[in-house]
């Protein structure tokens, strides 16, 4: 990669297997980093700090915690809280399950974690909604169905998702690719069976 780039594979991976580098990533800020430095690319402590609220000694600390694991590294220039740093990979992967009870107890920490961001964006939506242009309110999604799936069924729920990222995914590392209008857009989704005697959303 050239200084100064997000990685080029939009579907590059960072599959994490030690349970060391999940707690690592288990941290609100250096998710809230990794997720700056892949929408935006290389991100100096400094800007990184200015855009997250957070001081540039923080963001410095985290960004070199993350940089342990081969999360992110250093793009060439600058130096000391100057120096841009930017993610290895554009997508992140852990196991399902495991027979390490380390680990599992390190996913269930990282998982989380995430959920809770991805609360936090939804309400953040909700509260920004009204001064959006129309067209994105009206294409802004929160939804829910009730399915009786078999687990390869609910597995399978999962590809339009995927198929979306292989068509759209390259615009992450080009922006050129990018049609007008064009904004970044979180998509969650989610999927697990509930207890019928409680019932959805108990």
């Amino acid at each position: 990669m050239e200084d100064n780039e997000v990685p080029e594979d939009a579907q590059s991976v960072s599959r994490i297997t030690d349970p060391r580098a999940l707690r690592a990533l288990a941290h609100p800020l250096r998710l809230a980093l990794l997720a700056r430095l892949r929408a935006l690319g290389p991100l100096t402590a400094t800007k990184a700090a200015e855009l997250l609220g957070e001081s540039s000694a923080s963001c410095s600390f985290h960004l070199r915690q993350l940089s342990k694991y081969g999360l992110v590294e250093e793009a060439g220039g600058g130096q000391g809280r100057e120096r841009p740093w930017r993610a290895t990979a554009m997508i992140t992967n852990i196991p399902e399950t495991s027979d390490n009870p380390e680990f599992e107890a390190a996913a269930q920490l990282f998982r989380s974690i995430v959920l809770e961001r991805y609360f936090t964006s939804a309400m953040h939506w909700l509260e920004s909604k009204p001064d959006e242009p129309e067209e994105w309110q009206r294409a802004g999604q929160i939804n829910d169905l009730l399915l009786y799936l078999t687990p390869d069924e609910l597995a399978e729920m999962e590809q339009p998702m995927r198929e979306a990222y292989r068509r759209y995914g390259d615009r992450l590392t080009d922006p050129a690719r990018r049609p007008p209008g064009a904004r970044l857009v979180q998509y969650i989704q989610l999927g697990f069976p509930i207890d019928t005697q409680l019932g959805a959303g108990q």
